[in-house]
């Protein structure tokens, strides 16, 4: 990893935090911890809500790069970052057609499957598909219980286990209130485990891997942000061979869509054959007291303030 430069070198910086989407808050609470630690550093940063403000007073205010600390729709879909292009203006994460593609998982798992990574079985359900006729016969393709949740959302927002086909209408029912367009995914019983990476191409490395070990009511928005009820293993206390592959594949998932800066791989663990099978990449990930790309950067000897300082270093421009 490069040296890290002085940090006034990063001149004004803004961090966008808040904004449109139905993970504002979080946004807020990653944002708030990313400002503090750059501050604390050195840095010349500033708190940048776009849902308060017009991006355009980026460049009127004279910011010379930004930290997205942003999640979900108009953050990490690619939008805010084609904002960034126009003005010029270095951002971190990942690129336009990266942060786009990342944030739609049926876009993602087309790469992934178009590149022979292990990602579950899937069916769309588009607006004109959602026919009582056509979802109660979802099951019969990819078994039960199987997951239903909106392809453009994160946090585990509008997120159902269905059990049984009775279940089936209200759980699209919920996804389709937060997106048009339905996934509904074979349902992977095993081990959920996240592996952060940094860097860009062929210099990105993948971080420790992260054992979720979530409590009986499940690893839901309420249990990954405001409890201490999940367990969560860095080192995850899997073989070395295990967590050696589940690392590959994060990294080739990565380099797949093209992400740079950082991301953070989502995996189950398939509990019959301990294979694993890629869910999401999120390319803005969490940076709040619970978040675990600061976990597992920690466990590589990265503490939080550096690792904000890496990231920032790392902010760039497509072209």
């Amino acid at each position: 990893m490069s040296a890290t430069p002085d940090p006034k070198s990063f001149g004004k910086v803004a961090v966008l935090m808040g904004g449109t989407s139905a993970e504002r808050d979080i946004s807020l609470m990653s944002g708030g911890g990313v400002l503090k630690a750059l501050q604390d550093a050195g840095v010349d940063a500033h708190a940048f809500d776009p849902k308060d403000h017009d991006l355009v007073e980026l460049r009127r205010q004279g910011f010379q790069r930004c930290f997205i600390a942003l999640h979900g729709r108009h953050g990490e879909d690619g939008t805010v970052q084609g904002a960034l292009e126009l003005l010029r203006i270095p951002y971190t994460g990942s690129g336009v057609m990266a942060s786009a593609i990342a944030m739609d998982k049926i876009m993602t798992k087309r790469v992934w499957l178009a590149e022979g990574l292990p990602t579950p079985r899937y069916v769309r359900l588009a607006p004109d598909q959602q026919t009582p006729e056509r979802v109660v016969a979802v099951p019969d393709e990819l078994g039960l219980p199987l997951i239903v949740k909106p392809p453009r959302e994160g946090s585990s927002i509008g997120v159902t286990k269905v059990l049984g086909y009775s279940q089936m209408q209200d759980a699209v029912k919920l996804s389709a209130s937060h997106d048009p367009d339905v996934l509904c995914e074979e349902f992977i019983d095993g081990a959920e485990v996240t592996c952060p990476v940094l860097g860009e191409g062929d210099t990105a490395r993948a971080l420790p891997v992260i054992r979720i070990v979530p409590p009986e009511a499940g690893y839901d928005y309420q249990n990954k942000y405001f409890t201490d009820e999940v367990k969560y293993l860095c080192p995850s206390g899997l073989p070395a061979d295990e967590e050696a592959e589940i690392q590959r594949i994060v990294l080739a998932a990565y380099r797949a869509l093209g992400c740079r800066g950082w991301g953070r791989a989502d995996l189950m663990i398939r509990a019959s054959d301990r294979r694993p099978f890629l869910l999401e990449m999120n390319t803005s990930p969490g940076m709040t007291g619970h978040s675990l790309v600061p976990m597992s950067a920690k466990a590589a000897g990265l503490g939080y303030e550096q690792l904000c300082l890496h990231i920032l270093q790392g902010a760039a421009l497509d072209a």
